[in-house]
């Protein structure tokens, strides 16, 4: 699968992002960072803060509510520790459209990253989506990277389960979701479990973005415990890569996706760059060229018919014994999209 190198979207609104306040906050915890090897609290603290997890709020189903169609589940997979992690599975019209992993970031739950998700099943894909333990409807923890790492690991076994066809499964993140898919992506192998990877709006290590927020931040980015390293580990995917980032981007500035981009091996990068985009709304502020892009990554996977025609891959076992164990004998609990009903109106 060949995809060109590098395009650029044009202009079509300002960014509204207010992501000014997310990297003072993270500038502001991270100067207390020299104390943080000495004193757990800070060290919660300092991933409380940065990482912003989010519980449901009314508002946010409220605001949701537009996403659901008729077939769309919400699963509740129980763990050996108790602990619930929630998933939701976003089925296509067509029973051959490709499948993605949808990985948000910090801050924002499934309900709130909505409009994303909507036009990325406009766009043709099927969806698995997760909320990390402390987001959404899972259960609530500060939470801290390997335990997202896991979370993610235990979605995309389940993704392999709905989605027997290796080569149209599709890994997408965004901002610091990109650095879980990469180090997802990272250890598994493309066109034998996986097709194509979608990063969007996603930096190099979280200290870089802590640093780009100035002195301050350049301070706490020496001593932040909090990695999230995609420099070192996207030279090791071996799948199509598509890269989509806003040069208006005041969260994770754009020289961050560019210096990812220049890591990864070129021969395999798309990089799309969206004059005037922001950090997340780049699906709505040039919708032509989001959904371009996107339709042009599901026409270059291989077709349903010959990637059904290869040879199926073993179900890659999840990460860690808790996800294999809660996999193998915790049953999958469904609650419906709307309330009122099993599935979705």
């Amino acid at each position: 699968m060949h995809m060109p190198p590098i395009v650029t979207a044009a202009p079509r609104r300002t960014d509204l992002a207010r992501s000014g306040r997310t990297r003072a906050l993270l500038g502001i915890v991270l100067l207390c960072a020299p104390w943080l090897a000495g004193c757990a609290w800070l060290e919660q603290r300092q991933r409380e803060i940065a990482l912003r997890p989010s519980p449901t709020q009314a508002a946010h189903v409220e605001a949701a509510s537009s996403l659901w169609r008729p077939g769309d589940q919400q699963e509740t997979l129980v763990l050996t520790s108790g602990e619930r992690l929630a998933v939701w599975w976003l089925p296509a019209a067509a029973a051959d459209a490709p499948v993605l992993l949808y990985l948000h970031g910090t801050f924002r739950n499934l309900y709130q990253n909505a409009p994303k998700i909507a036009a990325l099943r406009q766009a043709g894909f099927a969806v698995v989506a997760v909320d990390y333990r402390g987001w959404g409807d899972s259960s609530p923890r500060v939470p801290d990277e390997d335990s997202i790492q896991a979370d993610a690991q235990r979605a995309w076994a389940l993704l392999v389960q709905r989605a027997p066809v290796a080569a149209r499964r599709v890994i997408y993140g965004h901002s610091m979701g990109g650095a879980v898919a990469v180090r997802l992506a990272s250890t598994l192998q493309g066109g034998r479990d996986y097709g194509a990877l979608v990063l969007e709006s996603t930096f190099t290590r979280m200290p870089d973005v802590a640093a780009a927020a100035g002195f301050v931040g350049r301070i706490g980015a020496a001593f932040t415990t909090l990695e999230f390293d995609s420099l070192a580990r996207i030279g090791r995917i071996d799948a199509p890569i598509l890269m989509l980032h806003g040069d208006a981007d005041r969260t994770v500035p754009v020289d961050l996706g560019r210096r990812l981009r220049d890591a990864a091996p070129p021969a395999r990068v798309r990089w799309v760059e969206f004059a005037g985009g922001s950090h997340s709304r780049l699906q709505s502020e040039q919708p032509e060229a989001y959904q371009r892009e996107l339709a042009a990554l599901i026409a270059a996977l291989p077709a349903p018919a010959l990637a059904a025609a290869a040879p199926a891959p073993p179900v890659a076992p999840a990460a860690d014994p808790a996800a294999s164990a809660a996999l193998a004998t915790n049953a999958r609990k469904t609650r419906p999209a709307v309330p009122a009903a099993r599935t979705a109106p």
